[in-house]
């Protein structure tokens, strides 16, 4: 056994140019499948992860027909705590906004900006954008209000602003400052919001910064500002209504539990028009298109393998017609067909085996990086890189088998030489 190894390493490493290409087209596939594994679906679920910590929980209640829930948010939060898997239960309520920042007592510049409105006690329990407040404190009171870090420095005149667009009324808030030079809303200022009710009626209130979000994951609540569901309601002239229900299972968390509880709730309340969403459905419905992004970025690895494969065929095909002679001397001296065969095989094994080393490898250096230096998405999405070594495992197997495979054909041909005219080929 040792001797046919060793031949079929020397004839591999006579052609390194061969060998060299095709460890690299093994390599890559592998490569491109095990980042994505680790990357993408890193993403995927640091996504889901800020979803279900900032939007939607673990259940989302809403609406199908209306822009908000019309019956008193407090029927829905009873029957939930009720439940013993349920942790918390939070409303939601929102509302897009005109920011009017105005610099040394003027007018600076105007940008629209997304206004949520929370309960701050069950909201703490049940979400973690509090989590996100990293100077002062999350809103306490009916007249404070946390401004996202965007909308902080954009009421103070330090960007040009921007434009983000929700459904809902159009509040108009008014950072003031005095004559300093831009340093931004600070904890402390004073803001002024003025909402369009649901009559068309102008409400105006002054509230008290009490806290500056940073960026809350991918969902955006830098560019908000958050405030009391109360304040919001009766501003809205929407007593007792609310855009969303949040519901937080109690840890350890389980998919068929999450599901039994909504399917319940829908039965509770079938004449209500109300949609309930687990997470997973939730994440199924919103990422779709990132999902079908993953996938294809999948099926162009396993091209990638199967176009190795097709490689390794074709350089063992040149390996068999290039070594003939020394074919038919190994033939000539008593090496047997099997001899050959196994040789050849071999030297697929040793590609497969050093393509797959070299793939995983390279796709774990790669994710390791992204995972000590918290690679970001969209520059606010810190990265979760969790290793699926099952997956790494089978996408190795799967090469190395490939490149067995692919050497199969070729070494049968070479067993079909007969010696004397496998000599006599120059």
């Amino acid at each position: 056994m040792d001797y046919r190894f060793h031949l079929a390493k020397r004839m591999l490493v006579n052609k390194k140019g061969s060998l060299i290409g095709a460890v690299l087209a093994v390599s890559i596939g592998i490569l491109v499948i095990n980042v994505n594994f680790v990357i993408f679906q890193g993403i995927y679920d640091a996504i889901v992860r800020d979803m279900t910590d900032y939007r939607f929980g673990d259940i989302y209640v809403y609406d199908e027909e209306r822009s908000t829930i019309q019956k008193s948010d407090i029927v829905f939060i009873n029957w939930f705590e009720r439940i013993p898997n349920v942790e918390a239960v939070t409303p939601r309520l929102e509302a897009s906004a005109t920011a009017e920042a105005r610099i040394f007592g003027q007018e600076h510049e105007k940008f629209n900006v997304p206004v949520l409105g929370v309960d701050p006690i069950s909201d703490i329990r049940a979400s973690s954008i509090h989590t996100t407040v990293g100077d002062g404190q999350y809103v306490y009171a009916r007249n404070s209000i946390v401004v996202g870090e965007s909308v902080a420095s954009d009421l103070g005149g330090c960007s040009q602003g921007a434009s983000f667009m929700s459904g809902g009324t159009d509040p108009t808030i008014t950072g003031d400052r005095g004559q300093d030079e831009c340093i931004g809303v600070q904890v402390g200022d004073s803001v002024k919001l003025t909402i369009t009710d649901q009559w068309g009626i102008d409400q105006k209130k002054r509230f008290v910064v009490t806290g500056i979000s940073g960026t809350a994951g991918g969902q955006g609540f830098d560019r908000s500002v958050i405030i009391h569901i109360d304040t919001l309601r009766y501003m809205l002239d929407r007593s007792g209504e609310s855009k969303s229900i949040l519901v937080r299972l109690k840890e350890p968390k389980n998919i068929d539990d999450a599901v039994q509880i909504k399917n319940q709730f829908l039965i509770a309340f079938p004449n209500d028009n109300l949609k309930a969403e687990t997470i997973e459905e939730s994440a199924e419905s919103t990422l779709s298109g990132f999902r079908s992004g993953i996938a294809m970025i999948n099926l162009i690895g396993y091209f990638g393998m199967g176009s190795s494969a097709f490689a390794i065929l074709t350089i063992q095909m040149m390996l068999v017609n290039s070594k003939t002679r020394e074919i038919g001397i190994m033939r000539a001296i008593g090496a047997r067909r099997k001899d050959i065969l196994i040789i050849f095989i071999m030297q697929g094994m040793i590609i497969g085996a050093m393509g797959a080393g070299a793939g995983t490898a390279l796709g774990l250096g790669y994710t390791t990086y992204a995972k000590i230096t918290k690679m970001e998405f969209q520059g606010s999405l810190a990265l979760e890189v969790n290793y699926n070594w099952k997956k790494i495992g089978e996408t190795a197997f799967l090469a190395f088998i490939l490149a067995m495979i692919a050497s199969i054909y070729p070494s049968y041909r070479a067993t079909k030489k007969q010696p004397v005219e496998a000599m006599r080929t120059v």
